[in-house]
Order: C-alpha cells, then sequence, then structure tokens
C-alpha cells in the first residue's frame, strides 16, 4: 500500500511546483506508518469477518465498519496540516515538502487503500477458487479419463496458443497477419482480434469433440468391464455355496 500514498505525494508536489527534497522523505515515512495501519485495521477487520460469513460479504462489512476510523484518522492530519500549505513565511517554506507528502499523500492513500485493498483480496480468492478447481479438473482426468482427456486438453491449449501466435502476435511483431491468413484475416488490429476469437472457438468446439468421442468410449469400455467383474463374482458366489 505504500505506493498508493507515493503516487498522491509525487503529484502534489507537482501540482505545487516544489521539487522533492530529504523534508519530502521525512513526510513519507510519516505517511508511510499511518497508511499501514490503515491496512492492518481493514485486513485484520476482514480475517475477522472472514470466520463467520463468505470472503465477500465480510469484505464490504469490514470496509463499511472501518470506513468512519480511517476516515477521521486521516481527515484529522489532514486538516490538521492543510493550513502550512497556504502559508507563505520563510520557515513555513522549508515544511512545504513535508506536508504536501503528507496531505496529498494520505488522501490519496486513505480512497485507494478502501478500494484497491478489498478489491485485491477479492482478487486473490477469486485466483484460488480457480486453482482448486483446476487442481480437481487434473486430478479428475488422472483419476478417471487418462490420456483420453489428457490428449483434447492439451491439443486444445497448443491450438488457442498456435492462434494467438498467428494473428494477434503476429500483428503485434511485424503489423501484418500470418501469410496463410493473409487473404481471411482482415487487415489492422481489429481483424487480427477477430481472427483470433474466431480460431478460439474453433479450437475449443474441435477440442471438446475430441473429448466427446474419446471419453463415451472409455466409460462404456469401463462400464462393459465392470458388469464381466460383476458376473464373474456372482459365479464365484454361487460355487461356493454348498449344496444340499
Amino acid at each position: 500500500v505504500i505506493p498508493f500514498g507515493a503516487i498522491g505525494a509525487i503529484w502534489g508536489h507537482h501540482e505545487w511546483g516544489v521539487p522533492l527534497s530529504m523534508f519530502s522523505v521525512i513526510g513519507l515515512i510519516g505517511m508511510t506508518g499511518i497508511i499501514i495501519n490503515d491496512a492492518i485495521v481493514l485486513v485484520s477487520t476482514v480475517d475477522e469477518y472472514a470466520r463467520r460469513r463468505a470472503l465477500r460479504p465480510a469484505l464490504l462489512a469490514a470496509v463499511g465498519d472501518r470506513l468512519r476510523p480511517v476516515f477521521l484518522t486521516t481527515a484529522t492530519t489532514v486538516l490538521g496540516l492543510a493550513p502550512l500549505l497556504f502559508e507563505r513565511s520563510q520557515q513555513a517554506q522549508f515544511l512545504k515538502p513535508t506536508v504536501i507528502t503528507l496531505v496529498y499523500g494520505l488522501g490519496f492513500g486513505m480512497v485507494l487503500v478502501l478500494l484497491v485493498v478489498p478489491a485485491v483480496l477479492g482478487i486473490g480468492e477469486d485466483l484460488a477458487r480457480i486453482r482448486r478447481s483446476t487442481r480437481r479438473l487434473f486430478g479428475l482426468a488422472a483419476r478417471r479419463g487418462g490420456w483420453r482427456l489428457w490428449l483434447p486438453l492439451a491439443l486444445t491449449i497448443a491450438g488457442l496458443l498456435g492462434a494467438m501466435a498467428a494473428t494477434i502476435g503476429r500483428h503485434a511483431m511485424v503489423g501484418e497477419a500470418w501469410a496463410p491468413l493473409a487473404g481471411v484475416v482482415p487487415p489492422g488490429l481489429g481483424g487480427a482480434v477477430a481472427a483470433q476469437i474466431a480460431g478460439s472457438v474453433l479450437v475449443v468446439a474441435a477440442g471438446a469433440f475430441l473429448a466427446f468421442v474419446l471419453m463415451p468410449g472409455a466409460a462404456l469400455r469401463r462400464s462393459a468391464a465392470g458388469r464381466a467383474a460383476q458376473k464373474l463374482d456372482d459365479v464365484v458366489a454361487e460355487e461356493g455355496q454348498p449344496h444340499h
């Protein structure tokens, strides 16, 4: 969260026409402590609420509950230092870089902490969910599908990468479409993007069709093997029964 406040501090120096100096660094140190404290308060509240509910409701509740203390911490500091921004005495000019860093850095940092930190936590949760789903998919493929599921998946990924390289990648490198597609792909970036979308749709459809062709056959073979094993067990059980 420190770069969030640094953005505001640099912009404040630009607006006031004040160069960065050692006093700006001193203000940056003080601003860093306040912004980190705001972020810690917010994240700890999110962790506490996430024990009793899902993450997204916990994020909304934590931001709503911690908006007042974070805002008051920032507002009291900014309003207390704001008069020094308009002071024209010679003594105040030495403190002006520090004041600009604190006022603009805390102002930007408060808004970005309340918006960006919850967004980053939500993105992390989404990525973790995608990772868990991918692991389950690969585990299912290894247990049930074997190569019949790995092969369509690998070919689909290779096809998507090839379509991207032949359209958008080629346009980014040399400014034109791949030679075999020159008569089909419209010129310009829009044509490359359209060709990429069309190629991706075709590749995914082909991969799904290949998986559909391979997987039912494997399922039928597994079911036939299961029925044969069941019949064998029944025969063994009948032979093992005593005769009267």
